[in-house]
C-alpha cells in the first residue's frame, strides 16, 4: 500500500513538471510580419539593461534587443535624430526568440 501511494505521489509531480515545461516552449518563438513598432536605442530610450548602445524595438509595451541589424546601420545613433536621442517608427519582420528580435527586415518610416 505504501509503495502504491509513493508511486502515485511521484507520478503527480512528474505530470505537473511536464505541463509547466510544455507551456514555456509554446510561447518561445513568435513570428512578426510587417508590424509597425517603436525603434530606438534600448539602453538610452527604452531603459533596458545592457553594456553599450544597442538597437531595440518595442512591441505592445515590451522591449526586445535586435539581432541581425546594428544601431548604426540607419545613420549616426548619437546624431540629433539618432536612435540614442529619439524614438522612431519602423515596419519590421522577423521572429522573437529567447526574448530577442531576430530581424529579417527593418524599414524606417518617415515622420
Amino acid at each position: 500500500m505504501k509503495t502504491l501511494a509513493i508511486i502515485l505521489l511521484f507520478s503527480a509531480f512528474a505530470f505537473t513538471g511536464k505541463a509547466q515545461t510544455a507551456s514555456k516552449k509554446s510561447t518561445a518563438d513568435q513570428e512578426i510580419t510587417k508590424q509597425i513598432v517603436n525603434i530606438a536605442c534600448g539602453e538610452c530610450q527604452f531603459k533596458m539593461k545592457g553594456k553599450s548602445c544597442d538597437l531595440a524595438i518595442r512591441i505592445d509595451g515590451k522591449s526586445y534587443f535586435v539581432d541581425g541589424k546594428n544601431i548604426d546601420d540607419f545613420g549616426d545613433a548619437h546624431g540629433k535624430h539618432g536612435f540614442c536621442n529619439a524614438v522612431s517608427k519602423a515596419e519590421v519582420s522577423g521572429k522573437i526568440v529567447n526574448n530577442r528580435f531576430k530581424a529579417s527586415n527593418i524599414r524606417l518610416l518617415s515622420k
